[in-house]
C-alpha cells in the first residue's frame, strides 16, 4: 500500500528479527565462561560441600551423604550453566549428554571422595580436603566436556 507516510518496507529489519532464525546466542569466550563456570560452581559447592557436613553431622554414612550432597550440587550446576554459562535452549540430546556425564562423574568424584574419607584422619579439614580435590578433578572434566561437546549439541 502506498500513501502518505513512510514505507516501512524500506527500512532495515530490527537486529532481534534479523538473528531471530539464528542457532542462538551468541558463544562467549572462554574467559568469560571460566569465571561463569567458576562462579556457578562455587555456589554448586557450597550446595554440595554444605549438605554433606550436614548429613554427616546428622550421622549418615558418607557414601550415603556424599551421593546426596552430590545429586542437588549437580543439579544446581546444571541449571546455571545451562541458563547462564553455556546458554542454550532446552534439548533432549543435550539433557541425556548431561546426565551421561554427571553420572560418570558421580563414579569419579565419589569414588576420588570416599578413597581419600578412607584414608584420612577424621575431621572437618580432611573431609574438605577430600572434597576439593575430588572436585577439582571432576570440575575440570565438566567444563571440558560441556563446553566443547554437550552445549554445541543442539
Amino acid at each position: 500500500m502506498s500513501g502518505p507516510g513512510p514505507d516501512l518496507n524500506e527500512y532495515p529489519a530490527a537486529p532481534e528479527a534479523a538473528v531471530a532464525d539464528d542457532a542462538g546466542p551468541p558463544r562467549m569466550t572462554l574467559g568469560a565462561q571460566l569465571i561463569r563456570f567458576a562462579l556457578s560452581g562455587g555456589v554448586a559447592g557450597i550446595v554440595d560441600f554444605g549438605l554433606l557436613l550436614l548429613f554427616l553431622h546428622m550421622g549418615l554414612p558418607f557414601v550415603v551423604a556424599k551421593t546426596i550432597s552430590f545429586i542437588a550440587g549437580t543439579a544446581t550446576a546444571y541449571l546455571i550453566n545451562r541458563r547462564w554459562t553455556f546458554p542454550a535452549p532446552p534439548s533432549r540430546k543435550r539433557f541425556l549428554a548431561v546426565a551421561a556425564l554427571y553420572a560418570t562423574m558421580f563414579v569419579v568424584q565419589v569414588g576420588i571422595s570416599t578413597f581419600l574419607h578412607s584414608q584420612l584422619p577424621p575431621g572437618t579439614v580432611w573431609v574438605l580436603l577430600a572434597y576439593v580435590v575430588a572436585q577439582g578433578v571432576a570440575t575440570t572434566v565438566n567444563f571440558v566436556v560441556q563446553r566443547q561437546v554437550i552445549f554445541k549439541l543442539v
